[in-house]
């Protein structure tokens, strides 16, 4: 069975970080690029960073260059996929979901949120100004 498991949202101050990461099990996810998106209230779901299966490849959205990490840990053909969060701002406020990208998804198509397969349930991050 395909899981997708988010953890470390939570409440923090404008300034404050947070690392989220996703357990991915049930697939050979470490072949696979993995990315992290988010959704605010009444809002699309929006492309916030990618990680090619090596880790040698990685995509920022713009609004979040600077401020935030991802990286991932391929241990045994299960993957881990981190999101370092520094730096956080209000408008980073939303669930994240954590999601895996189709094999042939090429490196510009990673922003839409449509060419990935399987995704998490999501956690909230809240960012108090």
């Amino acid at each position: 069975q395909v899981q997708l498991v988010e953890s470390g949202g939570g409440l923090v101050q404008a300034g404050g970080s947070l690392r989220l990461s996703c357990a991915a099990s049930g697939r050979t996810f470490s072949r696979y690029t993995m990315g992290w998106f988010r959704q605010a209230p009444g809002k699309e779901r929006e492309f916030v960073a990618a990680i090619t299966w090596s880790g040698e490849n990685i995509y920022y959205a713009d609004s979040v260059k600077g401020r935030f990490n991802i990286a991932r840990d391929n241990a045994n053909a299960k993957s881990t996929v981190y999101l370092q969060m520094n730096s956080l701002k209000p408008e980073d406020t939303a669930v994240y979901y954590c999601g895996s990208a189709g094999l042939a998804t090429s490196p510009r198509s990673l922003k839409y949120a449509y060419n990935y397969s399987y995704w998490g349930q999501g956690t909230q991050v809240t960012v108090s100004s």
